[in-house]
């Protein structure tokens, strides 16, 4: 561990700490407490997503004590800053989901800004929710510091109280936000009363946490692991265990010995630690986000990882772990099973993980898997040569009618139930769809199309969950399939496929779709198809009318707009590693 002065040197606190000239910034410092001692040592950013927005957040400032703890405990001078997040359970399902993906790339840009204006020598970055995690990630890579990521950890499964007045089939199990979604279906369907409703909504999310289930936080959290950017195991322990805290402290300490060992980010994220990443989604059915939000971690680097890339790795993953949405356990079950360390050991006995990553143990990846403990339960962890499905729970689609690519998740799916053609039925936004849905004004074996809802038209990429929840509740949803420019939260389950590109804002086909059009959808052959012709499309396209308006005609969605580039890349809003000209540890 660093002790005593510093050479800094090398570090950028340099350009704050050293020298007479810096005698008014360090009189800041000694405004704030600090001593010389502590002026003297690497300053380490400890960003956390705090806030009371929603439980996902809202154990990260007890967290970030404790990583402070392991900084000082190590020699280092924590300096504490927060940024904001945007909560998809709280934002679904109306105007505020446009917020979410772009608080990704708001959150990636704050850290970045506070960083480079006070000059921190490394970071400890803590997230909860959705997008916060994957923007967390993407400004460490971004500033190639040393860093270390910590998740705040689940929320604990609820449960029905003995007696009460609800249907059946929510006794006796857990329950995530995810059933409360789609007990809203079952509520306009006549199948649930309100005040059973009013029951499950106090009992399903009973802690601090985010959402429980394999869906788009606890999906990113496994990356970070697999990634390397997290510690071994951390990732799984639910938001109110003490262990989060331990680990914490652990993450403090690790981010003192990468700074003396050099260890940077982009040391870490590497083509060969996102293709570790992508299998360990595919392995646990993971949420379908992970295709948009590998490509722009790995923009960050200047890798090109895209959302073909992703998906071909899918391909030949099988999936052995069974989490909800399409499986039955939650993250706190992983957790107990062993976590990502076993699930990593499962995939390295069918030579599908690279051994050779850095983490930010110091070690590499093999060394991290050779002395953790635990091996498959059978009934969380499926033995990799025993596997639920031999392919992976999340899959890549192609075809005229996306011909940059689109995914669906289609973990507890049979292949019989990965197979669907059907006349289009098409909305133009996400309302009109779930207008529709709540009335029952569509039919069964219809492909419910919802379109100019990608990142620039939208604009935002707004997830579907209210809808594909409703049909689910309904019990339409394997009945029917969706298809959208848009995303699906990682709690959606049925056949609903995601990221179809070109969006409709910039006349990719999808904008070019008529009602009764004939869909097919074939996730064991990768095909998205309409049955339309070239001709038929390309004088289509010749009488489209252009984007669709929006209501956004300044501020930060405007902004966002106008910079966001294509889902397959990530939907990723500058140039990226590729062409930058320094790099901030370098300055």
């Amino acid at each position: 561990m660093l002790k005593g002065k510093t050479d800094k040197s090398r570090l950028p606190s340099r350009h704050v700490t050293e020298g007479p000239s810096r005698a008014p910034h360090r009189s800041y410092y000694y405004a704030m407490g600090l001593d010389q001692a502590q002026i003297d040592q690497p300053f380490v950013g400890v960003a956390t997503c705090w806030n009371e927005a929603a439980p996902c957040n809202i154990s990260l400032s007890r967290q970030a004590q404790a990583v402070k703890l392991g900084v000082m405990a190590g020699g280092g001078t924590p300096r504490e800053f927060t940024t904001i997040t945007v909560t998809d359970g709280i934002a679904m399902g109306h105007e505020g989901m446009r917020s979410s993906l772009a608080s990704r790339e708001a959150i990636a840009d704050t850290v970045e800004l506070t960083m480079r204006g006070h000059c921190y020598d490394a970071i400890v970055g803590l997230a909860g929710c959705d997008k916060s995690l994957p923007g967390m990630m993407m400004a460490m890579i971004r500033l190639n510091t040393p860093s270390v990521f910590v998740y705040g950890g689940s929320i604990l499964p609820g449960r029905v109280p003995s007696g009460a007045d609800v249907p059946e089939d929510f006794l006796n199990r857990d329950l995530t936000v995810q059933d409360m979604f789609e007990a809203v279906g079952r509520q306009q369907n006549g199948t649930l009363s309100e005040a059973a409703l009013a029951i499950l909504e106090r009992v399903a999310c009973p802690s601090a946490g985010a959402c429980g289930g394999q869906f788009t936080a606890n999906t990113m959290a496994c990356v970070s692991e697999a990634i390397g950017l997290a510690l071994p195991n951390s990732s799984g322990a639910p938001a109110p265990y003490e262990s989060r805290d331990q680990y914490s402290v652990a993450s403090g300490e690790a981010v003192m010995r990468l700074i003396e060992q050099n260890i940077r980010a982009r040391d870490i994220v590497t083509r060969k630690s996102l293709e570790n990443a992508a299998r360990v989604v595919a392995c646990t059915g993971g949420s379908t986000n992970a295709g948009l939000h590998l490509p722009a971690m790995a923009h960050e680097a200047g890798i090109d990882f895209f959302l073909d890339d992703v998906c071909e790795i899918f391909r030949d993953t099988p999936y052995f772990v069974d989490l909800k949405p399409g499986g039955a356990y939650v993250a706190k079950d992983l957790y107990e099973a062993g976590g990502v360390p076993v699930v990593m050991k499962e995939l390295r006995k069918a030579g599908l993980i690279h051994e050779d990553c850095m983490t930010c143990t110091g070690e590499e990846m093999g060394a991290v898997l050779d002395r953790m403990e635990g091996e498959a339960d059978g009934r969380v962890i499926h033995p990799v040569s025993n596997p639920i499905t031999k392919t992976g729970g999340v899959v890549g689609l192609k075809g005229n009618l996306a011909p940059e690519g689109a995914i669906v998740k289609v973990a507890g799916m049979s292949p019989e139930e990965q197979v669907f053609t059907g006349p289009a039925r098409v909305f133009e936004c996400e309302e009109d769809a779930f207008e529709a849905v709540k009335a029952r004004a569509y039919k069964e074996g219809e492909v419910l199309v919802i379109r100019n809802e990608g990142p620039s038209g939208g604009p935002g990429m707004r997830e579907m969950l209210s809808t594909t929840a409703a049909l689910s509740g309904q019990g339409m949803g394997k009945k029917v399939a969706l298809i959208t420019d848009g995303r699906f939260s990682g709690a959606t389950r049925g056949f609903c496929i995601g990221h179809v590109g070109p969006e409709a804002a910039y006349g990719g086909p999808i904008a070019l779709l008529k009602d009764g059009d004939v869909i097919t959808i074939d996730a064991t052959t990768g095909e998205l198809s309409v049955a339309l012709d070239d001709t038929e499309l390309a004088a289509r396209k010749a009488a489209w009318g252009g984007a669709r308006p929006t209501n956004y005609a300044s501020g930060a969605l405007w902004k966002y707009a106008q910079l966001v580039g294509p889902t397959w890349q990530g939907a990723v809003t500058h140039p990226g590693a590729a062409v930058e000209t320094h790099i901030y540890m370098d300055l």
